[in-house]
């Protein structure tokens, strides 16, 4: 089936009120791709009676079951990898250099889908960091589902094989029937919560490092100006934020300089201590 203009209008409004995601027309195909699950689900013979039931009184719980479709987005562990390597050779050592009398790192993991990216943060530091320094990881996500996958921890063969070393997972992950499961020491390091980026965002102390990646695409111009600002409001003076590749401040927020290392980028508060290694940009 193909999804009428109003079935389309009927969940791309929808998801920009919830999640600020903009769906712009050319996606039906995803969106039908999305919620036919849900509506075999639910007992239903097509997405338009699942989306008939969705805009009903009643219908609550459906529409929150769209949102969550519509904002789950592809993960894997080390995913691009370049910026996981930014954090071990440059980051990593300079906080460690500049933050000797605390012996603290925080990180947020600010759309941590299924939980790859913020276990994957947690193996680092626990590989990384000096003895005797503590670490904090906070992964938040818009998609309930998605936050209690990350809880759970627990992940098929065919996902850790998407970028997962064999050592890392041997040493990391305890066998559980047919599913590999977090570590209790890893787990223990990353607490998750929901979290809507487009929304005000709740107290949650500074931060050294945010990764926000794959996530600014799906926003407008002004959403992602009010998401960098936040975002920034929330770094420590000299602290890091990692962007997707098809992602980037520049021309959004000025008060972020852009540092290329190796072959990837991160952007640091303009106030911030400038980077020892990298060439700086123009923010």
């Amino acid at each position: 089936m193909t999804l009428s203009a109003h079935e389309f209008q009927f969940v791309s409004s929808l998801v920009r009120r919830e999640a600020s995601i903009v769906l712009e027309p050319g996606k039906e195909y995803l969106v039908e791709a999305r919620l036919l699950p849900l509506a075999r689900k639910a007992g239903l013979a097509s997405v338009t009676e699942f989306l008939l039931r969705a805009q009903s009184p009643s219908g609550r719980s459906d529409r929150d079951m769209i949102v969550d479709a519509l904002t789950t987005n592809e993960t894997s562990w080390f995913r691009d990898r370049e910026p996981f390597t930014a954090l071990t050779d440059l980051v990593i050592p300079q906080i460690v250099k500049s933050r000797g009398a605390q012996r603290t790192m925080r990180v947020w993991s600010a759309a941590s889908s299924s939980g790859q990216e913020p276990y994957t943060l947690a193996i680092l530091l626990k590989e990384n960091l000096p003895p005797g320094w503590n670490f904090e990881i906070l992964g938040t996500d818009i998609s309930t589902e998605m936050l209690a996958r990350c809880e759970r921890g627990r992940y098929s063969q065919l996902e850790v094989n998407r970028g997962l070393p064999a050592p890392l997972l041997v040493k990391h992950f305890t066998r559980v029937g047919p599913e590999w499961e977090v570590a209790a020491p890893i787990k223990k390091a990353v607490t998750f919560k929901r979290m809507n980026l487009a929304a005000p965002f709740p107290p949650m102390g500074q931060f050294d490092v945010v990764f926000c990646r794959n996530v600014l695409i799906y926003f407008d111009v002004e959403t992602k100006r009010g998401v960098l600002k936040r975002i920034r409001n929330l770094l420590k003076p000299d602290g890091w934020l990692f962007l997707g590749a098809a992602e980037t401040t520049m021309g959004i927020d000025d008060g972020f300089e852009r540092v290329v290392t190796g072959r990837t980028s991160a952007y640091r508060p303009r106030t911030g201590t400038p980077a020892p290694v990298g060439a700086p940009g123009k923010g």
